[in-house]
């Protein structure tokens, strides 16, 4: 009789990979990291890794890890910008020292600096966050006398002034 075998407990064979190994090496996480603070994006960390852009989206989704420290990066860079736009936007101080030499001394004389607040930023600001009531674009709709909407091919429309014959 011959011999069954029982596939259930059968160990598969390993799958080795195809193509070449990565280049990808976990301290690159921390160099993401930093590069995403100083404002880097996707193409420039390719560039600066040696990789395609496709060869970092691979990374991102093989390496968890890796995509944290980039998605982290780019967030706290944002998140400072953000910051330093809404003290634009509504004036602030902060403290400084003016330095000046009298008679062949130095004099330094603690001192706030104020800072107004700033149209262009605040206005980038509520556009951004608020765009329904701060767009540039305005939609302008026409009515007739009897307030009811006019479609735009109508309104170009000429008077007939008699000109009609029955």
């Amino acid at each position: 009789m011959g011999k069954t075998i029982d596939k259930s407990k059968s160990i598969p064979p390993k799958k080795l990979k195809a193509g070449r190994p990565t280049k990808y090496k976990v301290a690159y996480n921390k160099l993401a990291y930093n590069y995403c603070l100083l404002g880097a994006v996707d193409a420039e960390l390719a560039k600066y890794f040696e990789i395609s852009e496709s060869a970092l989206n691979v990374w991102k989704k093989e390496f968890p890890s890796f995509m944290e420290s980039i998605k982290k990066g780019k967030e706290t860079a944002d998140a400072t910008v953000a910051s330093k736009l809404f003290q634009r936007a509504n004036g602030y101080q902060h403290p400084d020292v003016d330095i000046k030499m009298f008679e062949g001394e130095i004099i330094e004389t603690k001192l706030t600096k104020h800072y107004p607040p700033d149209t262009t930023a605040a206005i980038f600001w509520l556009k951004n966050r608020q765009p329904k009531k701060w767009r540039d674009k305005q939609e302008i709709g026409v009515t007739d006398e009897d307030n009811k909407d006019v479609p735009l091919v109508t309104v170009f429309r000429l008077p007939d002034n008699g000109r009609s014959r029955v």
